[in-house]
């Protein structure tokens, strides 16, 4: 039926009779002569009515924006001065042959072509935002980024091996979406937070290589770059060391971003999980802004100021100051504006100096706070922090995660800012890093307990085995992150391969013998059967493919997404089920209204 996509006319069809099939964009009537955008995934052509075709200009008065059409024309240049270097059919227009209606369309409830649409609006009638030509260009990325991931994965001897959706509830960090069993009666099965468990069995098995495009799923609050199904591609692979693992994926990126949108990423460093945060104050930095974090904590002890003094003198706190270049033209509007910032991170306020001039020392400081600090730490706060004339000095001071969280936001909000990318604070447009070398266990000081910073079947660094149980705030796990430009893109570890090992990690996280072999007994006993070393990584598809496009949300790279309260506006999902259906399930519903 189809010749040919409409965005794919051009020159080369010149004088050719063409077969098209689209929507209706838009139609134009110019005093005798209508003009219809037709449009297809790949894009849109003009096609020409004229009235010497009474039938075919007949049906094209009729046609309005979204009917489904079928086009016969013949292929021909536009008249000089009417050229749309925008498109592939922009030198050339279709002059319509015959016109048919292959489908009409009741008035869309927003044109496609409009700008600021409400989220609710484009999520609510998805299947025609779905149609719109940013909207199809990012679905295409995302194919083609799944494809390029697939080819070097093929090519490097992976194997897409499918784990199942429907397995036993592990705690790995985030809360299950629990399936009811028909059949057995009270039990629950759980969708995957991930396939983590399944392919370290995979490689116990001998599969050497797996990989799998795959949906997981978490039941936890959302955010812009959060759903509660979400696509990973989920990578293991036996025998090859950490360095080997992070080379074989970087080139993966590397590759993918290079065949998928021509950009040439630089090679990745790599830095410390310790620097990352002492730097930076996150363990995802956004490189392109050029600010770091200055380490105060020792120089403000013996400060009169208790708001630094405080935290300085407590072995959980951190002070630290943030020099912003050129700062000092801030208003006190907008330094207020700050502080209201960083109170969204837990942080009490936001300190802050405007050095006006640095020779003079304390007298060219401009601040409410420098009565309260004497000499001594005025000369430290200059000296470490390198701050110039007209420069301004942000202070955070408190437990040292609200100063790693709040500093660390604010870091990267003045330099997303205006003021920031002015001053040149941004730079750049892509920056890779690996960070490393992360903490294996973090402590909860509420429960009294360890908690494993990334997963439980994490391997410690070799030689850190034996303080596992005697001092795990020690121990150094062999695990990585990927970031770009401050997002997490993914992160992956080697793992335990060993039995005693892994027992050892589940005692540090006072996880029980009894306890492990009720959880975890199929994956202690694939360990014994002579497991090999390995390790992987897992690589968020559609956080990827949001960078690429520039999308503000995930949601703008997934066809059918939740909103915030994890709904789904195109279907009505979750919705009430009946009576019956509950009785299947052995499932009996609270007065949901009593217990509100």
């Amino acid at each position: 039926m189809r010749t040919t996509y409409c965005g794919l006319v051009s020159e080369a069809l010149m004088d050719q009779t063409v077969t098209l099939m689209g929507w209706a964009h838009r139609r134009r009537d110019h005093g005798g002569v209508i003009f219809i955008d037709l449009r297809d995934r790949e894009g849109m052509v003009q096609i020409v009515c004229d009235p010497d075709r009474a039938e075919t200009f007949a049906v094209a008065e009729g046609i309005r924006n979204e009917f489904c059409l079928k086009v016969e024309g013949r292929v021909r240049a536009r008249p000089a001065g009417t050229e749309n270097t925008n498109l592939t059919s922009g030198k050339v227009e279709v002059l319509c042959h015959s016109l048919e209606v292959l489908n009409p369309s009741v008035t869309p409830p927003f044109q496609l072509d409009e700008e600021n649409l409400s989220e609710t609006t484009r999520l609510t009638h998805r299947v025609l935002d779905l149609r719109r030509p940013a909207m199809q260009r990012n679905m295409k990325l995302r194919y083609r980024v799944a494809m390029e991931i697939r080819k070097f994965l093929d090519a490097n001897g992976f194997i897409d091996i499918e784990t199942p959706m429907l397995t036993r509830s592990t705690p790995e960090g985030a809360r299950d979406y629990l399936v009811p069993s028909r059949v057995h009666a009270g039990q629950f099965f759980a969708l995957p937070q991930s396939p983590q468990l399944f392919k370290q069995l995979l490689m116990v098995a001998g599969f050497d290589r797996y990989y799998q495009i795959v949906k997981c799923f978490r039941d936890e609050d959302l955010r812009a770059d959060r759903q509660p199904e979400f696509t990973q591609i989920d990578i293991e692979t036996s025998f090859l060391t950490e360095e080997e693992i992070r080379a074989m994926f970087e080139e993966m990126i590397r590759s993918t971003f290079q065949h998928a949108i021509g950009v040439e990423l630089p090679a990745f460093p790599v830095m410390k999980w310790a620097d990352a945060m002492r730097l930076y104050g996150s363990d995802k930095p956004d490189l392109r802004v050029k600010l770091e974090l200055t380490e105060l904590t020792d120089a403000m002890r013996d400060v009169d100021f208790k708001v630094f003094s405080g935290p300085a003198q407590s072995p959980t706190g951190r002070v630290v100051a943030l020099r912003i270049p050129g700062g000092g033209e801030m208003t006190r509007g907008e330094i207020d504006g700050y502080t209201e910032f960083v109170k969204i991170y837990g942080a009490k306020g936001l300190a802050w100096i405007k050095v006006n001039d640095v020779a003079k020392g304390r007298e060219g400081l401009q601040s409410p706070i420098v009565k309260n600090l004497h000499d001594a730490a005025i000369a430290e706060i200059l000296q470490r922090s390198g701050a110039s004339d007209g420069d301004l000095l942000f202070f955070g001071a408190d437990k040292a995660t609200v100063v790693n969280d709040a500093m660390g936001a604010l870091r990267v909000k003045v330099g997303h800012s205006e003021f920031g990318r002015a001053r040149g604070l941004m730079q750049g447009e892509w920056e890779p890093l690996w960070v490393v070398d992360f903490p294996m266990f973090e402590h909860d000081e509420a429960a009294g307990r360890w908690n494993a910073v990334h997963h439980p079947f994490t391997s410690p660094k070799d030689g850190h085995e034996d303080w596992l149980e005697s001092d795990p705030g020690r121990c150094i796990a062999k695990a990585y992150d990927m970031v770009l430009n401050g997002i997490e893109l993914g992160g992956g570890s080697v793992r335990i391969h060993r039995e005693d090992v892994q027992s050892k990690v589940f005692r540090a996280l006072k996880i029980d013998a009894e306890e492990a072999k009720a959880k975890f007994g199929f994956l202690l006993d694939a360990l014994q059967y002579g497991a090999p070393p390995h390790g992987g990584i897992a690589i968020g598809l559609d956080r990827f493919v949001m960078l690429m496009t520039g999308a503000e949300s995930l949601r703008d790279v997934i066809a059918f997404p939740k909103t915030q309260r994890a709904q789904d506006l195109l279907t009505n999902a979750p919705n009430a089920v009946d009576e019956k259906q509950l009785r299947e399930l052995h499932i009996r519903l609270r007065n949901t209204q009593a217990a509100a």
